[in-house]
């Protein structure tokens, strides 16, 4: 039942870069499905990137393929390397842990950090 705390948030250019962290306070379980979520104002959480801890296996949203790149930043800490920022990434991020391989939708997701603010300026 880790509990999880994102951070790296900020300001940023579009074109730019920025590498978010989720530190779980307690273990990650190999079973486990990490993920990242954000939400825009006034529009709904969205899913960004999965990540199964057992093998390192990831997921993505179309709108970020090939710019976002999920991984494990150690023990019980899972990243998003964001690259190629555009200013429609403007979101709080959030983490979370799922059972489920592939899950996407935020109510198959536990364990909510309270988020970061990434913001891409034009």
């Amino acid at each position: 039942q880790a509990q999880l705390v994102e951070s790296g948030g900020g300001l940023v250019q579009a074109g730019g870069s920025l590498k978010l962290s989720c530190e779980a306070s307690g273990r990650i379980y190999s079973s486990a499905i990490m993920g990242w979520f954000r939400q825009a104002p006034e529009k709904q959480r969205e899913f960004v990137a999965g990540y199964r801890w057992r093998d390192g296996s990831t997921y993505y949203s179309d709108s970020v393929k090939g710019r976002f790149t999920i991984s494990r930043g150690g023990v019980n800490n899972l990243s998003l390397q964001m690259n190629s920022l555009k200013p429609e990434d403007t979101a709080v991020y959030f983490c979370a842990r799922s059972s489920q391989y592939g899950a996407t939708h935020p109510a198959e997701f536990r364990s909510w950090g309270q988020g970061t603010q990434v913001t891409v300026s034009s």
